[in-house]
């Protein structure tokens, strides 16, 4: 089938590459030229595990390729995917300029019927604004042409989108027109070879679809956190109690990790999207409301338990001539991305605090450039921040961090801290090894370390 996709970033890049693989000609369009010429070249603008490989792959085999000319892109494929930013308004509604943008020069460009897909994450509604402007732009040319708009939100993970893509636990279609869904079935099919998992349904329950799985997955951090904090108000473990209701099968284990708050470029933009959405038909969405509220404030924690642990009586800098190593720097482990990651408040803070920081991540020490600057100190080795350092915190559970050398980690800090916002290690072999270890919600039935 042939196929363009307008967004050469996260979503469009990803879905792009597996459509190629599974056989398609795909063709993905962007405005930023030197994005193009650069994956031309091979260059990749962002990290997710495979991602690489698959581009070059698909593109050396003449599947894939990219182009700033939309006007070819669209005259020469059957459906056109829109897979480009919804950033969040003043108000925390999504913008859909670039949207619409896109469904204006696809009406600009067809010469026949297409099928134009929403792949970017959109409020309900959307796809009639979208139906509105290409109609608009034929209109305009004096031209009928045939076209349909479908709803098809992506469930990717970061760190795991590949995999995700290409075995999917459901795709989503939503579409009123029958043939439509026909084609559409046929071009994932290829992802159904185990299982089928397509789902139709009307346009505006697939838009609305995304937003409550993001909204589902956020509260139940939220929730989860909130849970933490009480378990050290009253001397339980939080991980204890984790077991204890996620074994219950109409809860289950994922999403219970309590955690710094969420990060990333979906849950933040769509709780606010989907409460702004709810505003704008005067609901009042006051679950979704507290889930936002308890988000900004978990980020505060970490840092909060950092001045408790080294902080002075100044109460404006009492983290001055205090030095604090960070483990992690994107919002979750296998991205470099950084948007609304916890990272940024908590250094934040502790630089607020008059504290000197020291940071490591894996992957997003360039992004985290362009937050920081030369505010802070970086290293690509985890244990060269950690020199006469007062304390270790651990924000992202990249798996380097998991299972590290103690005894090391023990010797090279001033003073044996660590605050852990993962969770990641025994609070018992913490102690049995010398250091005073803070995590988050763990005290099994004994004063919380940090607290008292």
């Amino acid at each position: 089938m042939k196929i363009c996709v307008f967004g050469a970033g996260y979503v469009g890049l990803v879905a792009a590459a597996c459509f190629a693989e599974s056989g398609n000609s795909v063709i993905t369009v962007d405005i930023d030229e030197a994005r193009i010429e650069g994956l031309k070249q091979g260059i990749i603008p962002i990290y997710e595990p495979g991602l690489k490989e698959m581009v070059l792959r698909n593109q050396a085999e003449g599947r894939l390729s990219f182009t700033s000319d939309a006007i070819a892109a669209v005259q020469s494929s059957l459906v056109c995917f829109i897979a480009v930013g919804t950033p969040p308004g003043e108000d925390g509604s999504a913008d859909l300029k670039y949207v619409l943008g896109v469904a204006r020069e696809i009406g600009r460009s067809m010469t026949g019927y297409k099928i134009i897909v929403d792949k970017s994450t959109v409020p309900v509604g959307t796809a009639d604004k979208v139906r509105i402007a290409v109609q608009e732009e034929l209109t305009a040319r004096g031209m009928n042409l045939e076209f349909d708009v479908v709803s098809n939100p992506e469930f990717l993970k970061e760190g795991a989108a590949i995999d995700d893509f290409m075995k999917p636990d459901r795709v989503v279609i939503g579409t009123d027109n029958v043939r439509t869904a026909e084609i559409m079935k046929e071009l994932y099919d290829p992802f159904m070879r185990k299982q089928n998992r397509m789902i139709v349904m009307d346009v505006r329950s697939a838009e609305m679809t995304k937003y409550a799985a993001n909204a589902m997955l956020a509260t139940r951090i939220s929730f989860m956190n909130q849970i933490a904090g009480l378990c050290e108000c009253m001397g339980a473990d939080v991980a204890s109690v984790r077991e204890g209701i996620g074994s219950d099968t109409r809860i289950g284990y994922d999403f219970l990790f309590p955690g710094p708050g969420y990060g990333g470029s979906c849950f933040p933009k769509d709780v606010k999207a989907l409460i702004r959405t709810a505003e704008e038909c005067n609901y009042d969405f006051l679950l979704l409301k507290g889930v936002e509220e308890v988000n900004e404030r978990q980020k505060d924690v970490l840092a909060d338990k950092l001045i408790k642990a080294l902080g002075s009586p100044d109460e404006e800098r009492p983290l001055t001539g205090r030095t604090v190593a960070c483990w992690g720097l994107s919002f979750k482990p296998r991205t470099d991305d950084m948007r609304e990651a916890p990272a940024i408040t908590i250094i934040g803070r502790l630089l607020a605090a008059g504290a000197v920081v020291r940071a490591h991540d894996p992957e997003a020490i360039n992004e985290a450039r362009k937050v920081f600057g030369d505010r802070i100190e970086y290293s690509h080795n985890q244990y060269d921040i950690l020199a006469s350092a007062d304390a270790l915190a651990v924000i992202t559970d990249w798996s380097e961090y998991r299972n590290p050398d103690f005894d090391r980690i023990k010797a090279a800090l001033k003073t044996p801290i660590i605050v852990d916002g993962r969770n990641l290690y025994k609070p018992d072999r913490m102690a049995s090894a010398g250091f005073r270890y803070i995590p988050l919600g763990r005290c099994g039935g004994a004063v919380c370390p940090g607290v008292e």
